[in-house]
């Protein structure tokens, strides 16, 4: 039988994400989406304070630790399952795993001063993805000789400095970033090859729930709630290319479509 991917739950806890655009800013209104998503099937539940959609800007350290602190201490104290941090922030991170979070989910693959550091001190699992520039501009016509050499280079880079600081090699996850500083060619390309990434030898992780890519293959997917079809057959194409790890915002339905996938093995 098939080896099914987990379902990682995104509860984003911001006024401004590209999806869900503060539906689940207020801390009740996550913990409860945190709850639902448990329920439907996510084996990791992904709280994020800031967004990184492309354009989003930057909040403070201060404010991102009073969007996500109590979300994860709440939902740590109710649930045994692993929660993860999504953020830049070494700080934050720090904050998160004391509240009880166990994954730091670093767009920037622990980017920022001291980060390899600070996830070798807390001994949590990290995913390390690939985004080319920052969320502000890394759609401003983003460009790459090989893109997915020059994506598993940066992986392999990055995950040897996380090694280096003291970060257990069976902590060390990877992501290739669909849609952060990528076009939608990149975007198929790193999709079409995602088993060269796994060949680097950590498990991959793949995000990439109603993002536009899905727009720029159907035009009509204007709202990013019309993109269940495409989501789903992302999750798909990425379980049978190896992902250990989807991430998604429909987790009952792509729950549901992992199950059935694995069943036809």
């Amino acid at each position: 039988m098939r080896t099914r991917p987990r379902v990682m739950g995104i509860v984003n806890v911001t006024p401004d994400s590209f999806s869900d655009g503060g539906r689940y800013a207020a801390a009740e209104a996550a913990v409860a989406q945190a709850r639902t998503l448990v329920q439907q099937g996510a084996a990791i539940i992904d709280v994020g304070g800031e967004s990184t959609r492309p354009g989003a800007e930057p909040v403070s350290e201060e404010e991102e630790l009073l969007r996500t602190i109590p979300v994860i201490t709440t939902i740590a104290r109710n649930w045994d399952g692993p929660i993860s941090i999504d953020t830049l922030k070494p700080a934050v991170a720090r904050e998160a795993v004391l509240a009880g979070a166990t994954i730091w989910n670093d767009v920037s693959a622990l980017g920022g001063f001291g980060a390899p550091e600070m996830a070798a001190a807390l001994g949590c699992e990290v995913i390390l993805m690939h985004m080319k520039g920052e969320p502000r501009t890394m759609q401003d016509d983003p460009r790459y000789d090989d893109v997915l050499a020059e994506v598993i280079e940066f992986l392999l880079e990055r995950a040897e400095l996380a090694l280096g600081a003291g970060v257990s090699r069976d902590k060390i996850m990877l992501d290739p970033g669909i849609g952060f500083g990528k076009t939608l060619e990149h975007n198929l390309t790193l999709l079409r090859s995602l088993e060269r990434i796994g060949d680097i030898g950590f498990p991959m992780v793949l995000g990439a729930s109603r993002k536009r890519t899905i727009q720029a293959i159907d035009p009509s997917a204007v709202d990013a709630g019309d993109r269940l079809g495409g989501s789903l057959a992302l999750a798909l194409h990425a379980a049978e290319k190896g992902c250990a790890v989807i991430r998604a915002h429909d987790v009952r339905e792509t729950v549901q479509a992992l199950k059935v996938w694995e069943r036809l093995a």
